[in-house]
């Protein structure tokens, strides 16, 4: 999992990525392609 300043770039990486947040941090997920996980904070 990445972890990144900005979620933007990730978010834009592939179709299929979602921004979610999770006990005050902010992730990306993608269901189809779990190398694009990423995370902020």
């Amino acid at each position: 999992m990445k972890v990144l300043k900005s979620l933007r770039s990730a978010k834009t990486r592939h179709r299929d990525c979602k921004i979610v947040r999770r006990k005050g941090r902010v992730y990306v997920i993608n269901k189809t392609n779990g190398r694009f996980k990423a995370r902020q904070g």
